[in-house]
């Protein structure tokens, strides 16, 4: 089925742009990703820093509010009265705190007992109560509150960890905890600590706001790995980075759980349930934490690949309109090449008088339709002429196939000559008609022969060769001898030769009785003698003549063996031994008379075959470059 050549052009021009757009789009989507990924690098390092900064913020709060306390616990050391007003003062200034000990070495006041620990905390109500904790049940000096400062004789904080505070107040229950620790000092000694308590609630309160995209959610870790802040409650305090890591066969979470151990600040990306998430990190300096925020991968490029979505249906659209817009635009400027194209099938078929549509335009279609119109003008003249030229070239052929039956009927082709002679002759043209020549007759007991090559080749060599035959014929009938033959032939055929066409010839006459032949050489080449049949062949010793029709009055002189009989003479023109394959390799001397000494000789007709053969093949496929005549002959006794 024939395709419109509209469609394909449309097909191939919008495939074009695709291809280019989709390169294009594809060269920006990498680069609007790179950029899009740099900026929320930067929003979410500043989202972290923000959340880590907040955090910073109640943890320094409840250092400095730490600090003031321990001012006025040291000041006044010796009134532990006291203490109390202190506690539930400092839980009233900072309204964060949850909770608030002032706990004292066994036995530092006597007076007091073994315990002496001032524990003040916030009912729900917003009212601050207090109590003195510890007994043999509730050690309190063997809490990680009162042993932490105590062993690092500095402030520090704690990790998170449960403390229960039971009794019968319904607001007292267990809490997950967090405390900021101040050693007492009474000198250099240390007689007791401050505790200010934060819930781990307050601290994931202000976290859980940090949701830079829907699904994001931030981590805290404590010094060990353990999660502070999750939103999986559940894994608070019991579940650490490195035991969902180990759960979930996911080395590269420990990784990034080593590098927030390590106090380090960075990107990460991590792979959890199939989803990709960008994790930004970074410590908290003054506790030994680390903040992480994930952000999952297809909310961060949500809105940039809706929109290259939306962007590839719209080039789709786009992408047909075209095409179809092209195939009405381009079929309607071709629909005149359409109808040219139905007519040229019609000239074609050899209707080539129809005429063809009328395109008026001046763009390359117009140009086309007239220049369609020379041609038909032109193959129409074209074809007369080619019709009348073939009709003279057949009319020729058929001439000059005349011509060739009546050259090969002028040479003989009865070679029945008598019991006492052995000949056989062929003559192949290199054209339809050639210039070479054989010729043989018996009369009053002797064989006249003759073989002969006309200079050139054709109709006029043809001619010649005619001529030269003719009086052979003529001249050979009195009875003369080869040299009167040649001269006369010579003295004939040179008078007015403007052409300067000669003929070499070699002319013979043999006894039939006696075996002597008479013979001359007329600048033919020179004759192949066996002197027997089982004798190597030679070439026969001629003098040199010149060659017929070239000087007028020459004299030729002739030359004799005194018995053939016995003998085999073999003539041929030089398109034997300078046949030449399609490398000009010529057929040659020597290997000319390798063939004739190749085997027994049986009869005349069968060496001529046999170099007929050695020629073709020698030949091939390379055309005739000349004609090739050739006579063999043998008289018995």
């Amino acid at each position: 089925m024939r395709r419109s050549i509209s469609a394909r052009l449309s097909f191939w021009i919008v495939l074009a742009a695709a291809l280019l757009f989709f390169a294009t789009s594809l060269y920006l989507s990498r680069i609007w990703r790179v950029a899009i990924r740099n900026e929320v690098d930067k929003d979410a390092v500043q989202i972290i820093d923000n959340a880590g900064y907040r955090v910073d913020d109640i943890l320094e709060d409840v250092e400095r509010t730490a600090n003031v306390l321990s001012w006025f616990v040291t000041r006044d050391l010796q009134k532990p009265g006291f203490m109390v007003t202190h506690s539930n003062n400092t839980l009233r200034y900072d309204s964060k705190l949850n909770s608030c000990s002032i706990s004292f070495e066994p036995w530092y006041y006597p007076s007091k007992g073994e315990f002496y620990s001032i524990f003040s905390w916030r009912k729900s109500s917003g009212e601050v109560v207090w109590e003195q904790e510890g007994d043999a049940d509730y050690r309190y000096f063997d809490k990680i509150w009162y042993q932490l400062p105590k062993q690092r004789g500095e402030a520090c904080w704690t990790d998170p960890y449960n403390d229960v505070v039971a009794n019968d107040d319904p607001d007292m229950n267990t809490e997950m905890l967090v405390s900021y620790c101040v050693p007492i000092l009474d000198g250099d000694t240390f007689v007791g600590s401050i505790s200010l308590d934060l819930t781990l609630p307050q601290i994931s309160a202000e976290l859980k706001n940090i949701k830079p995209y829907e699904n994001a959610f931030c981590i805290l870790i404590g010094r060990d790995g353990t999660y502070l802040v999750h939103p999986d409650e559940g894994k608070l305090l019991y579940h650490s980075i490195f035991s969902d890591a180990d759960e979930l066969g996911a080395p590269e979470m420990r990784e990034l759980g080593e590098a927030m151990q390590r106090g380090e600040k960075g990107r990460w990306e991590l792979m959890l349930d199939g989803q990709l998430y960008f994790v930004y990190y970074q410590p908290i300096p003054t506790t030994g934490w680390s903040l992480g925020i994930f952000c999952p991968e297809s909310e961060v490029f949500y809105g940039y690949d809706r929109l290259q979505r939306n962007l590839i249906m719209s080039l789709l659209a786009a992408l047909l309109l075209m095409f179809l817009l092209f195939v009405w635009l381009i079929r309607r400027q071709l629909a005149p090449l359409g109808k040219l194209a139905s007519e040229a099938d019609y000239i074609a078929s050899g209707n080539f008088d129809r005429p063809l549509p009328s395109i008026r335009r001046n763009d390359e279609i117009g140009q086309l339709n007239r220049s369609f119109g020379n041609m038909q003008s032109s193959l129409v003249r074209h074809i007369r002429e080619l019709t009348e030229s073939t009709a003279s070239r057949e009319r020729m052929e058929r001439e000059l196939q005349i011509a060739r039956n009546i050259q090969m009927g002028m040479v003989p082709h009865d070679f029945n000559l008598g019991k006492k002679v052995d000949l056989y002759a062929s003559m192949v043209p290199a054209r339809e008609v050639g210039g070479d020549l054989y010729d043989c007759f018996v009369q009053d007991g002797k064989l006249y022969l003759c073989i002969g090559d006309v200079s050139g080749k054709g109709v006029p060599a043809s001619l010649f060769m005619a001529v030269a035959r003719a009086m052979f014929r003529i001249v050979a009938r009195e009875g003369v001898s080869p040299a009167e033959i040649a001269r006369r032939i010579n003295d004939t055929v040179s008078e007015k030769n403007d052409q300067m066409i000669f003929v070499t010839m070699f002319l013979a006459a043999v006894d039939l009785n006696t075996g002597v032949m008479e013979y001359c050489n007329c600048g033919h080449n020179a004759p192949v003698l066996f002197p027997g049949p089982d004798k190597a062949p030679a070439f026969l010793d001629c003098l040199p003549n010149t060659a017929i029709g070239i000087a007028n009055g020459f004299n030729y002189e002739g030359q004799r063996i005194d018995d053939m009989r016995g003998k085999i003479l073999f003539l041929y023109t030089d398109g034997l031994n300078e046949a030449e394959n399609s490398e000009h390799e010529q057929f040659g001397n020597e290997r000319m008379l390798a063939c004739l000494g190749d085997g027994p000789f049986l009869d005349a007709r069968t060496l001529i075959d046999r170099l007929s053969t050695a020629v073709a093949s020698h030949v091939a496929d390379a055309e005739a470059s000349d004609d090739l005549t050739m006579l063999c002959l043998r008289i018995y006794r």
